[in-house]
């Protein structure tokens, strides 16, 4: 491990030195500029509230971020409404604090709720409205609202209308559609970001401007770039889809002497390539037993959502992929509400209210990492990468994610929207693995595994740059100087992996609406210095 800089020793001390100040100062002008108004008090938390605790730890996902060492926010407010925002903003530019803005809490880096120098959080969990209109197929959602809810609140008015978000329930929608947001519908309809049609943020200078007045450049870079980066975000419009009545769902589970290696490779020249009514996607995990059993196992496990009835689906798997096996007792017709349930682990009869529930249903230590594919990886490749799961304790809780693209993801143009990964990929591989509290102590063993199937990856993901998905946050990729100024080539080496060639516009945006870098973060956009 490191020894820490003489600057980061100083930077502490002398952060430590002026939080208690800087946060005086800061409420002192929050009851200033809500003279005779008491609702701020009732959104504001300290240390000094009871409640400070829960309402911090609550939409934190990963406990690598919820340990007695990560740093605190010097207050945590809850605005009950967007007008309480600007003055949140004045305020901690008045105080010199940082405001970091969350929305669901579930960033794999913590830094929504987590900084090192003093600062304050926006949780916007309090800003959860959805309308919805059917006859515009449309929405206005408010971004602390979950995804669970907006699936709810559209299923409400239609069964025949959905949007094509991801599949975890919990997941707030301001960070989801501020990254790009993929889901099991993108082959059809491509990301949540692509759908949003307006929007209102609250700027570095207090403003709230929808796409009319915020402009179009501005509003082509909160759709994926990483909303953070220029200001609060308070609510998104979105476009809604049509969906079927029915739509089919199977999973179906093979092990290594199933051939899962062999249909594995297969998948790859299948699932991008099919009809785009159809998302087959991988789970790739160990057996649970441990590295030392006398048969090591790799499990291969399919699920899938086809945008139609089970009598179309068989033919075109039987066409397409026969090596799969898939027989009608594996498929299940429901509706596309439903299918929401079960693909976030519920059964599916399960009573739609389970959608409203913000309560993460599993909370562990946790590192992801993600890649793209342009190329079939050899079948001994994968091979390969399962020796790199037996050879370690910590393997046994890793999990490879295989997410199809083609379809609708080829057809939009890599600058369309910040998010560049389009055409030209076939799969985005992603590998996550999680750990409990038990094994806390031994964190570091768990992300020098990451780290090392990171490595392993190498020869067969994209390249120059190597492409990675904006909203699986990896510090690794390399970090903005924690104070003073970040220049364009220390943030182009994980600007570029992120957004590629977007990136350049984002720093022209970015210097435009925010030259002074009010709105930042360890991988947040930077201005350009003159």
């Amino acid at each position: 491990m490191k020894s820490p800089t003489i600057s980061l020793i100083l930077l502490f001390i002398f952060s430590c030195s002026l939080a208690a100040s800087a946060a005086g100062d800061f409420l002192q002008c929050l009851s200033e500029k809500f003279d005779n108004n008491s609702s701020i008090s009732n959104v504001v938390y300290t240390s000094k509230n009871s409640s400070y605790a829960s309402v911090l730890e609550y939409s934190i996902s990963n406990l690598r971020f919820a340990t007695e060492s990560t740093p605190k926010p010097l207050a945590i407010i809850t605005p009950e409404h967007e007008s309480q925002i600007p003055p949140i903003i004045h305020c901690a530019k008045e105080a010199c604090l940082e405001v970091r803005t969350r929305s669901g809490g579930h960033d794999f880096e913590g830094l929504s709720y987590v900084s090192r120098v003093p600062f304050v959080v926006i949780d916007l969990i309090n800003l959860s409205e959805i309308t919805v209109d059917v006859e515009e197929k449309t929405a206005w959602v408010e971004a602390g609202a979950t995804i669970g809810s907006l699936y709810y609140r559209i299923a409400e008015k239609s069964p025949v209308l959905g949007f094509p978000a991801g599949g975890c329930l919990t997941i707030g929608v301001g960070g989801h559609f501020g990254g790009g947001g993929y889901g099991l519908m993108q082959r059809k309809y491509g990301l949540a970001a692509d759908h949003v049609i307006d929007a209102r943020i609250v700027d570095v200078n207090g403003r709230i401007l929808d796409r009319e007045s915020m402009g179009e450049d501005l509003f082509w870079a909160i759709r994926g770039g990483g909303a953070a980066s220029f200001g609060v975000v308070v609510v998104w419009k979105v476009r809604l889809v049509d969906v079927p009545e029915k739509v089919t769902v199977f999973t179906l589970n093979r092990t290594l002497e199933q051939n899962a290696t062999q249909l594995i490779h297969r998948w790859q020249y299948i699932a991008p390539n099919i009809d785009e009514d159809l998302f087959i996607g991988i789970l790739a995990y160990p057996s649970s037993t441990g590295p030392g059993q006398t048969n090591p196992t790799i499990h291969a496990f399919f699920f899938a959502l086809f945008l139609g009835g089970i009598d179309r689906l068989l033919p075109l798997m039987q066409q397409s992929f026969p090596e799969l096996g898939l027989v009608r007792e594996n498929c299940t017709e429901t509706s596309w509400i439903k299918f929401t349930v079960a693909f976030a682990g519920s059964p599916i009869e399960t009573p739609l209210q389970i959608l409203l529930n913000r309560t993460q249903p599993l909370k562990e230590f946790s590192k992801q990492k993600s890649n793209y594919v342009k190329e079939p990886i050899p079948q001994q490749g994968f091979e390969e990468l399962w020796e790199q799961f037996y050879k370690a304790e910590e393997a046994m809780r890793g999990l490879l994610v295989l997410v199809p693209y083609g379809g609708k993801m080829a057809e939009i143009s890599e600058s369309a929207i910040p998010f560049p990964h389009r055409g030209g990929n076939l799969y985005m591989i992603t590998h996550l693995i999680n750990w409990g509290e038990e094994n806390a102590r031994d964190s570091e063993s768990y992300l020098r595994w990451s780290r090392r199937i990171e490595d392993y990856l190498t020869p067969y993901v994209s390249s120059n740059p190597r492409e990675a998905y904006l909203n699986y946050r990896d510090l690794d990729l390399g970090v903005n100087n924690v104070v003073g100024e970040t220049s364009y080539e220390q943030a182009s080496v994980w600007g570029k992996r992120y957004f590629k060639d977007n990136f350049d516009r984002l720093v022209r945006v970015k210097t435009m609406v925010d030259p002074g870098n009010f709105f930042r973060n360890e991988q947040s956009i930077p201005p350009l210095h003159y």
